[in-house]
């Protein structure tokens, strides 16, 4: 059975880098552009694992990981732009798992 991952990113050109290198390796892939989007799509459905970008439309990747951790234990991964040291720790302390 295939690994299932939602991608949550809008930058169009990140979404089809992933695309491309992911569906070759046999993920079965499910993205949203938006943040509330994402959440929605997250906790309806059945995800291995979540890749999260921080800087979202109608809300960020911040508060979306909050949320979900009040309802789901599926791993979130984060891939943004945001590197300092502090967006890496506020990152793990509200439940991303890298």
């Amino acid at each position: 059975m295939p690994v299932s991952l939602l991608l949550i990113e809008d930058n169009e050109d990140i979404l089809a880098n992933l695309y491309a290198y992911l569906e070759p390796l046999g993920y079965e892939l499910d993205c949203a552009r938006h943040g509330r989007t994402g959440l929605s799509m997250a906790l309806e459905g059945r995800f291995d694992c979540i890749v999260l970008d921080v800087m979202l439309p109608g809300m960020d990747g911040y508060e979306l990981c909050r949320r979900l951790r009040s309802k789901t234990t599926v791993p979130v991964l984060f891939l943004s732009a945001r590197d300092t040291e502090l967006d890496k720790v506020v990152g793990l302390e509200i439940g991303g798992d890298d």
